[in-house]
């Protein structure tokens, strides 16, 4: 334990150290500066606490699901949202779903119990992944019903190494592990735990509310007019490569592309390079005349969910570095999508791909190849978009199958 321990007090310290010159490390440091004392004068000491700990942004839209049924069906609880991350706690942390949002200590065993004394949550959730060893210690010793949610265990990871002991330890925390697959729940079943149950993924429940709630866009349906649009979200310079090409190609078709950043030299080639016209969804106006151009430039952040609904076909950027992004927004609306290669650790995107939803590309001829049909062939993209569709609402039902039990 005292290897864990020195590790994450030298990892502390060297976020102080670069916070200086590291925007990202600054955020993580000063937002946890004072924070024993903007909890304790901010949460309310006699409140019926439910605590919800995220890593980052993508976690929390994981667990945004369970916290909104919990302040809908049992509003005696107040609900305390955590992150560890500043990409999480940045965005979020005006979010009027939660009573209070704070970032996590650092997990020392002082922490961890100054942490819990102030916050005394009486239920804790801990989202998909972040197994802090004090804390969970703390929690365990406390007796506090502490649960995992939307969690995937996979053989290479240190729980079932042989030098794993503590964290296989820290897993005993958990009053049930709610998982996504039933691969996880044999995994599990290896070690001894028995309070396992395969809920799924809390993130078909909430692209479901998502897709429920959409906006109506209208700048987005003025562009499209009486054409079919395709949709490529969150895009990187080698998915933009790809799609320049299949825009050129493609000139009777209008292009809505959503860059996963807003890099000004990356939005000015994909205007120039696109020789049916484009435009910037933030320069347009009421009186903007859209007429035959090809593509809009989604060049501000919020949409991109409620954009999907005006599509015929999708992309999903990411494929060509660290991963792909979030696929269910799109297939929620039943939506046949293209994303490239690196994308296998994502489950509902190789489940989509076994159906044939779906198609990895690895280069142009391979978008092509993917695209031409659906193009041509009403019936079968009809018959792709079906399967979208169907893949994302049998999936549904996690969320209200974690809180009935946790929230007893």
């Amino acid at each position: 334990m005292w290897i864990y321990n020195f590790g994450l007090a030298l990892y502390a310290w060297v976020i102080r150290l670069i916070a200086p010159r590291h925007a990202k490390a600054r955020l993580w440091s000063e937002g946890r500066r004072d924070l024993f004392e903007r909890m304790a004068g901010t949460i309310d000491p006699g409140a019926r606490i439910v605590w919800i700990h995220t890593a980052s942004l993508g976690e929390f839209e994981q667990g945004r699901p369970i916290i909104e049924r919990i302040r809908r069906e049992r509003p005696e609880y107040k609900i305390l949202v955590t992150f560890f991350s500043p990409s999480g706690y940045e965005i979020r942390k005006n979010y009027p779903g939660a009573d209070y949002i704070f970032y996590l200590p650092i997990d020392t065993p002082a922490n961890a119990r100054r942490f819990l004394d102030i916050a005394h949550p009486e239920i804790a959730v801990f989202v998909k992944y972040e197994f802090w060893l004090n804390l969970l210690a703390e929690l365990r010793r406390r007796s506090i019903r502490t649960y995992i949610v939307s969690a995937i265990f996979r053989r290479n990871s240190i729980f079932f190494r042989p030098y794993g002991g503590m964290w296989r330890q820290a897993l005993e925390t958990f009053d049930t592990l709610f998982v996504q697959n039933d691969e996880s729940k044999s995994l599990l079943a290896e070690l001894g735990f028995d309070n396992v149950v395969v809920a799924g993924d809390t993130r078909f429940d909430r692209v479901a509310e998502i897709a429920a709630a959409a906006k109506r866009i209208e700048i987005a349906e003025r562009f499209k007019g009486g054409s079919r649009l395709f949709v490529a979200g969150s895009t990187w310079s080698p998915d933009e490569e790809l799609l320049i090409r299949l825009m050129n190609d493609n000139p009777d078709i209008k292009f809505i592309v959503a860059p996963h950043e807003m890099d000004e030299s990356r939005i000015a080639r994909l205007m120039d390079e696109t020789r049916g016209g484009a435009l910037r969804y933030t320069a347009c106006t009421d009186r903007t005349e859209y007429g035959d151009r090809q593509l809009l430039v989604l060049d501000t952040v919020g949409l991109l969910s409620s954009v999907y609904g005006y599509a015929t076909w999708s992309y999903i950027g990411g494929g060509f570095g660290a991963g792909i992004h979030n696929t269910l927004e799109a297939a929620t609306f039943g939506l046949p999508v293209a994303f490239g290669p690196n994308y296998l650790k994502f489950k509902e995107a190789r489940d989509l791909v076994t159906l044939g939803a779906a198609k990895s590309v690895a280069n142009y001829e391979e978008l092509k190849q993917w695209f031409v049909p659906l193009r041509d062939n009403e019936e079968y993209r009809r018959k792709t978009s079906r399967v979208a569709k169907d893949y994302t609402t049998r999936h549904q039902g996690a969320t209200g199958l974690i809180v009935k039990a946790i929230v007893r």
